[in-house]
């Protein structure tokens, strides 16, 4: 990547970006400035004050191929070819190309948001009255020039024809950097002395007025556009891969050719979305996630095909995302949405129904890509039970909190030879790194862990049913019964008690209840709720302490209202939970009846959190 550092006068600026010269790569979002915000800007101009610098990217490069669009305002009909594109200062040039050429009328809005047009002139007498009369000299008035009160019905500034703006003494500034224009207007100007000064002081000296670049060369990556982009963006929203493949993916040539068309990556994406609308659980799923599983999958199919001595990388970094060509996309992108659909059925039998149980959002991006390479394998018995495995070592294992990229490549490597059973298949790391210690359970109180989510969704899914109507907590009763996950052994009873935040709070003591079901345990001790359950549900001891055994729950115990024997009994009930998950033993790190040193992890962090969790 070269770059020059050139400095160009503000009128070349506006020849260029209403010619199409400059114009904006698809990626940049939309003109948004304000009213005043732009009105300060052409004070800025009239003082000759800097108004930071612009950056260039040179056009022509055959790597980084973004759709162009013109300035907002200007005409692409008539638009050249671009010779560069604007990378930062896109606030800027509109504002000053709208107010400054053509009729000078700008689309914007007001301090409220409120849309409006507006156009903008300069008091000639006060201007040149010096420096400090500028900002009181630029006014902006409505697009057809005329400033009015008393809801619309009084006109006190009438700027809407030219022999009313000399009247007045106002000049339109979109003249001000046509010369011919500006020099018929102020011919006309009856006091001849203020319209000589104002051209000499005023006009002339704003054609003076320059604007420094950075202008990057076509030699600039895709990569490299990304990362500049985002330093000078400051003011903005964040630059995603997305949006930078959105403009790439327009700008792809050959589609062009064969289709007559430019290829719109966010259309593709709201028909990817709707096709998962009937999938909760996907509801949260990004489109970078979607390009991530994408770059998996190309970039494995390169690795495959390499027989070099240092084959492609498999990858999912963001640099190689940016790599990707409309080819790629194209090829895995109904592969993929036919996966992650997949997916969402792997959870919802995983007992995981919307996102606010989802363990991990980022580890439906392997899954899906392992369905892809695997195909119908995936659903073989023996087969599933390995991906099984594989997805609660990763979830109760806690893995996927960050170096995901890495982890994903991993598992797209590992798991399907693994799965398959194929000779000689390692174990993968997912598996083997996973490990899960009982005194986990003191300190998984909250669903910010990825653990607390997982271990709720293997309550559900043995077998667990409603306490007080019997139902199975499937994906139907899961939402009519407006399940979620409450305390045991109530908040107010362990208070009370004097039960420690540890204990009362742990996934232990929680488990799923319906919202029905919650309200009649209230705040009352276990031994007196039961008893209310059973006169409600009209149910024998003996069912309900059935039902308290599909959660797990030890009844006896319960009933007894002895919170510590409960505790550790479930614990250890848990915890053979969570073996049978992860198919690996669980170290009993706690000495019998004393507190974990967990206890320690217990923050203020954590109460927001807890009190959406109420009795």
């Amino acid at each position: 990547m070269g770059f020059q550092t050139p400095q160009h006068g503000l009128g070349s600026y506006l020849e260029w970006t209403t010619s199409g010269k400059i114009q904006l790569p698809d990626f940049q979002r939309g003109y948004k400035w304000e009213d005043e915000r732009i009105r300060q800007l052409l004070v800025t101009i009239l003082r000759g004050h800097p108004m930071g610098v612009v950056m260039l990217l040179d056009t022509g490069s055959n790597e980084v191929r973004f759709k162009p669009r013109p300035i907002e305002g200007v005409d692409a009909t008539a638009c050249d070819p671009p010779e560069h594109l604007l990378l930062d200062g896109q606030q800027r040039l509109t504002s000053l190309t709208q107010s400054l050429t053509g009729d000078g009328v700008v689309d914007t809005k007001d301090s409220r948001g409120k849309l409006m047009r507006r156009r903008y002139f300069v008091h000639m007498a006060m201007a040149l009255d010096g420096e400090d009369r500028l900002d009181e000299a630029v006014i902006s008035v409505p697009a057809d020039g005329r400033i009015k009160e008393n809801f619309d019905r009084d006109i006190v500034l009438d700027l809407s024809t030219p022999e009313l703006q000399r009247k007045n003494g106002y000049f339109p500034l979109s003249l001000l950097y046509n010369s011919s224009s500006a020099t018929e207007w102020l011919f006309d100007v009856e006091d001849r002395d203020l319209g000589r000064d104002f051209h000499s002081k005023i006009v002339a000296e704003a054609g003076k007025y320059s604007i420094p670049a950075i202008q990057l060369d076509k030699r600039t990556s895709k990569a490299a556009v990304a990362t500049v982009f985002e330093k000078v963006n400051t003011g903005g929203l964040p630059l995603n891969v997305f949006e930078l493949l959105t403009a790439t993916f327009a700008g792809d040539k050959a589609y062009y050719d064969e289709h007559g068309t430019d290829f719109r990556l966010n259309d593709d994406w709201l028909e990817t979305q709707q096709k998962f609308s009937s999938h909760p659980v996907l509801a949260g799923l990004e489109n970078t996630d979607f390009l991530q599983a994408v770059t998996l999958l190309a970039t494995r199919k390169r690795n495959l095909a390499d027989t070099s001595a240092r084959p492609t990388a498999v990858s999912a970094k963001r640099e190689d995302v940016l790599k990707l060509d409309l080819s790629d996309y194209l090829e895995w992108v109904s592969p993929l949405r036919e996966a992650f659909i997949w997916a969402a059925s792997f959870m919802a039998d995983r007992h995981i129904f919307d996102t606010k149980f989802l363990p991990y959002p980022k580890q439906l991006v392997p899954l899906a890509a392992i369905k892809v390479v695997m195909g119908a394998d995936a659903d073989l018995i023996g087969v599933r039970d390995r991906i099984v495995q594989w997805f609660w070592c990763g979830i109760l294992g806690e893995l996927y909190g960050g170096a995901i990229e890495t982890r994903f490549v991993r598992d797209l490597q590992q798991v399907p030879a693994w799965a398959r059973g194929e000779e000689g298949a390692a174990t993968p790391n997912t598996v083997q790194d996973a490990t899960f210690v009982e005194s986990r359970l003191h300190s998984l109180r909250t669903r910010n862990a990825a653990a607390y989510k997982g271990i709720y969704a293997l309550l559900l899914a043995n077998e667990a049913r409603d306490w007080m109507e019997d139902k199975q907590l499937d994906k139907v009763q899961y939402v009519d019964l407006d399940l979620d996950i409450h305390h045991i052994f109530p908040k107010k009873w362990c208070n009370d008690g004097q039960i420690d935040d540890e204990h009362r709070e742990s996934i232990i003591n929680k488990t799923a209840i319906s919202a029905r079901t919650n309200r009649v345990i209230g705040g009352a001790a276990p031994s007196g709720y039961l008893r209310v359950i059973e006169d409600k549900a009209q149910i024998s001891a003996d069912k309900l302490d059935a039902l308290l055994e599909s959660h797990l729950v030890p009844s006896d115990l319960l009933r007894a209202d002895d919170f510590d024997g409960y505790f550790a009994e479930r614990r250890e009930r848990l915890c053979r939970l969570v073996e049978k998950a992860m198919g690996k033993a669980v170290p009993r790190d706690l000495d019998r009846g004393e507190a974990s040193e967990a206890s320690d992890s217990f923050d203020t962090a954590e109460v927001s959190e807890m009190i959406e969790e109420q009795d």
